[in-house]
């Protein structure tokens, strides 16, 4: 059985990524904020095989170009090593987009 990751391994597995992501025991967070509408839909559209190809799965919410992801290992019933894994991946799918950048 996949264990639980405790917060002090969550903490050194995000430190890791591109940034942006937090997270305890129960759920890693990150929202991105894309330069438009339609890029935020790429993303999902891109994210989705991904997702697919490692049988793990984020829930998303679409709100305009935002998107804002979750990661939890629900059979596991909290975050585990391929939530950073998916997280990772995430991060690269969503470098190749414009984002939108406030100054």
């Amino acid at each position: 059985m996949v264990s639980v990751l405790t917060q002090d391994e969550i903490d050194a597995g995000l430190a890791g990524l591109d940034g942006g992501w937090s997270g305890s025991p129960d759920g890693l967070h990150r929202s991105i904020e894309f330069a438009a509408f339609l890029t935020a839909v790429e993303f999902i559209a891109l994210l989705a095989p991904r997702a697919e190809a490692m049988d793990h799965h984020p829930d998303v919410d679409l709100r305009w170009r935002r998107v804002d992801l979750t990661l939890a290992t629900h059979s596991a019933g909290g975050v585990t090593a391929k939530d950073l894994e998916l997280a990772a991946a995430l991060d690269q799918i969503a470098a190749d987009l414009p984002q939108h950048h406030t100054s």
